[in-house]
């Protein structure tokens, strides 16, 4: 529960301000600290920096009266802005799922083979 809600904020704050690829930094150092198995990582990592996402894209979404997704469901063909925000969801997630699982298989591989970590 610490990595998720870690990763939602620190990606929430982190795309505040930064680049989208900065999704991946929080949920690696999440996944190299506190997640112990691979697919917890990926789930945690997905879900934490791709809510973070979604809630940025709603409160957008709310504060221009849904101008902005509404025209971008249109220009893709999707006809509601509701799709837009589930596809940035998913969109989200996955430089969160890669940064976290990332990090979790490189923790298991020092603590497996920790002479490589001396060379």
């Amino acid at each position: 529960m610490r990595a998720f809600i870690g990763i939602l904020l620190l990606s929430w704050l982190g795309t505040l301000f930064l680049p989208w690829w900065i999704l991946f930094l929080p949920a690696f150092i999440f996944g190299v600290w506190l997640i112990e198995k691979p697919l917890t990582a990926i789930v945690i990592g997905f879900s934490g920096a791709g809510l973070a996402w979604f809630l940025q894209a709603l409160y957008i979404h709310t504060a221009n009266d849904a101008i902005a997704t509404t025209r971008v469901a249109e220009m893709m063909g999707l006809g509601s802005p509701w799709l837009v925000l589930a596809i940035t969801l998913l969109l989200g997630g996955l430089p969160g799922a890669a940064g976290a699982v990332t990090g979790c298989l490189l923790k298991l591989n020092l603590k497996k083979n920790p002479e490589t970590v001396a060379a």
